[in-house]
């Protein structure tokens, strides 16, 4: 059995999940993306034990404490092979642009679609969800599906950055995400969780495409 943790960091709230064991604590944390401090504070009130960061995807405002958590911890990092590259560039991770460059350690672990991490006797799947970047990540936990910023609550991820494809989008959205079942926990990149049956049903942006 796993719970999940949510914290809102940085400007842009970007949803740091945290995928903890419940009978040895450790954990899984996903998408840190700044307030570092304020990260591991959370980790330390929950006595989680990390094992791994995961970045559903390399944009800046997903990675921003990458660098503060694996100093902490000793914790590897894991992201999907075509992403990996804007780990290190705040070029290509967008955060140059912002006015606040951010580099992060490189990879420790480089992702494929339909890899398995493990969890204790917990196995997450790694479904490469491409649009929103080239290397983009979604994991799943049944009965919880992390998707980064491919899928929200009532929208879906932008297609307007470099190296984001609409198309791409809509085909990750249709193959991988949308034959979950319905009661699938979506725990997004930012603002409230939803589940797959209530996109199914409400999300106007998957109008004539599901």
């Amino acid at each position: 059995m796993v719970k999940i943790k949510t914290i809102a960091v940085g400007i842009l709230q970007t949803n740091c999940h945290i995928i903890i064991h419940e009978a040895t604590h450790k954990a899984i944390i996903v998408d840190p993306g700044e307030e570092g401090e304020r990260i591991i504070q959370f980790l330390e009130d929950l006595s989680a034990v990390p094992q791994l960061i995961i970045n559903t995807h390399g944009h800046g405002d997903h990675i921003g404490a990458n660098s503060v958590i694996k100093e902490k911890y000793n914790v590897p990092i894991a992201i999907h092979q075509l992403d990996s590259i804007m780990l290190e560039n705040p070029e290509v991770n967008l955060s140059a642009a912002c006015g606040f460059p951010i580099v992060s350690p490189p990879a420790d672990r480089l992702l494929e679609d339909g890899d398995e991490i493990e969890l204790e006797d917990e196995i997450i799947k790694a479904l490469h969800t491409p649009g929103h970047s080239p290397g983009g990540i979604s994991l799943y936990l049944k009965p919880h599906l992390f998707p980064g910023d491919v899928l929200f609550k009532d929208s879906v991820g932008r297609t307007d950055f470099p190296g984001c494809s609409h198309e791409r989008l809509v085909e990750s959205i249709q193959n991988k995400i949308m034959t979950l079942p319905d009661d699938t926990i979506v725990y997004p990149g930012h603002g409230p969780s939803t589940s797959i049956g209530a996109e199914r049903r409400n999300n106007p942006f998957l109008c004539g495409i599901i």
